[in-house]
């Protein structure tokens, strides 16, 4: 059934490259208003190719901000298994357009690479496993398994919607897995299975001083400095030594086992101070960079601002100063108790002359981890490695995906995240683009993924 499926895509593989330019022209940037009626037509554009494609029922769900387009395919019969296929159509802003080599809505392809907002982030993903829907159904005249479809048009925006959809909605989007394909591989044309992703959370800390900025002259000595504060809570959070050293923040971390670690150790890593340009690499003390950005809880100041910031010495105490913080979190972390020991931590450590604000972040989300000899991502990992002529690696990911917390949360099932993104891609930045050996080769996976799942 599969060679059909894979001559197909071989001999439609123009055709379907230039359906996918079109999609990628819509700008469907869900951030800014002005582009609501462009994510609209992408939106439309989904539905338009899942009923070329012959799915049983398309449903475009309005919401209170952007749609969600659900589709679902039930011709396999009963004994076959229901996969919940997940993805988004919404891209980040273009922003700073200068930098961009190329008009970011009209694709173009260079040096072996497909350069367009949204290439790899996730409308050419996303496509992918459209395109191999569209060549079983052409080629066989139904699917190998049955299949469900979700794809938003507000990832970009913290998915602000699909929450509750997925909640209000459980029995419609019920399936045995889910497969997602937001993510990436560890290196161009290596096969990497992501079993698991660090949760998110974070704060943001405000301290106050006078009711106004003050003459340095005149009130220095006796009015406490708001950015000195702030430096000095910030200062009490993590040592010299990368570690965390907030009261419990580690405790209900789950260790890395040894055999975890030596998959760490195999993984291919990008060389981190070449790369960053910094002199040489730092991480917790008692792991390596690529164990501490894996597998081990991290705290980041991501910004901090306050005072005078023009040309020149404005000779002044200011009124307040702010910090904004992140952690990624591991498996065994709460996002809500972390921000409530955060919280306790600046408090307790708050010296006096100040009063200190905490705001916490809303978006949060808990870590996720599948096991790696799971029978899902075993067959996925046997599919990645016969597509690409390489052995399949397995590692666990730095960043955060809120959506694979929610569906394991609200449908207890496993998920499967076979992406095919490389690290070259520049997510969110101008010239995004997505190799066109990700693009062959990930579609050859998915068309053995399905084929093996319904062996």
């Amino acid at each position: 059934m599969s060679e059909k499926a894979l001559d197909y895509l071989k001999d439609n593989r123009e055709r379907l490259l230039n359906k996918l330019s079109d999609f990628l022209a819509i700008p469907s940037v869900s951030t800014d208003s002005a582009y609501k009626e462009d994510v609209n037509r992408a939106a439309d554009f989904i539905v338009t190719y899942l009923k070329e494609i012959g799915f049983d029922e398309i449903e475009k769900q309005e919401t209170e901000g952007h749609p969600l387009v659900y589709a679902a395919y039930n011709g396999a019969g009963e004994d076959a298994p229901t996969v919940l296929f997940y993805g988004h159509y919404d891209v980040q802003p273009v922003d700073p357009i200068d930098q961009w080599k190329s008009d970011p809505f009209q694709a173009e392809v260079r040096d072996g690479r497909l350069y367009a907002r949204g290439s790899s982030d996730d409308k050419g993903q996303v496509f992918m496993h459209l395109a191999v829907f569209e060549a079983y159904m052409k080629t066989e005249g139904k699917l190998p398994l049955n299949v469900k479809v979700c794809i938003e048009g507000e990832e970009e925006i913290g998915s602000e919607n699909l929450y509750n959809i997925l909640q209000k909605k459980k029995e419609q989007f019920q399936a045995d897995f889910a497969v997602i394909s937001d993510s990436g591989m560890a290196a161009k044309n290596q096969p990497t299975i992501l079993y698991g992703l660090k949760g998110f959370t974070g704060i943001e800390i405000t301290v106050n001083g006078p009711d106004h900025d003050l003459h340095s002259g005149m009130y220095g000595g006796a009015v406490r400095n708001p950015i000195i504060a702030l430096s000095h809570i910030l200062a009490s959070m993590k040592d010299e030594n990368e570690v965390i050293t907030v009261d419990g923040f580690y405790d209900d971390v789950e260790p890395l086992s040894d055999a975890e670690r030596k998959l760490m150790e195999q993984a291919p890593s990008e060389d981190f101070a070449k790369a960053t340009g910094i002199p040489e690499t730092v991480s917790e003390k008692g792991y390596t960079a690529k164990e501490h950005t894996m597998g081990r809880p991290t705290f980041e100041i991501n910004g901090i601002y306050g005072g005078y910031q023009g040309e020149g010495t404005k000779t002044i105490i200011p009124s307040s100063a702010t910090a904004k913080i992140t952690c990624r979190l591991v498996p065994g972390q709460d996002p809500n108790e972390i921000q409530s020991l955060l919280e306790a931590h600046v408090n307790k450590v708050a010296p006096a002359g100040v009063t200190v604000e905490v705001k916490k972040e809303k978006l949060s989300s808990k870590a996720y981890k599948v096991e790696p000899n799971h029978p899902l991502i075993k067959k996925a990992a046997t599919s990645y490695t016969k597509a690409f002529g390489k052995e399949t690696i397995f590692i666990r990911m730095g960043g955060s995906i809120p959506v694979v917390e929610w569906i394991e949360k609200i449908y207890n099932m496993p998920i499967v995240l076979l992406g095919f993104g490389t690290p070259e891609d520049r997510l969110h930045s101008p010239n995004e683009s997505f190799p066109l050996d990700s693009f062959d080769k990930g579609m050859e996976t998915l068309v053995y993924y399905w084929h093996e799942i319904n062996k």
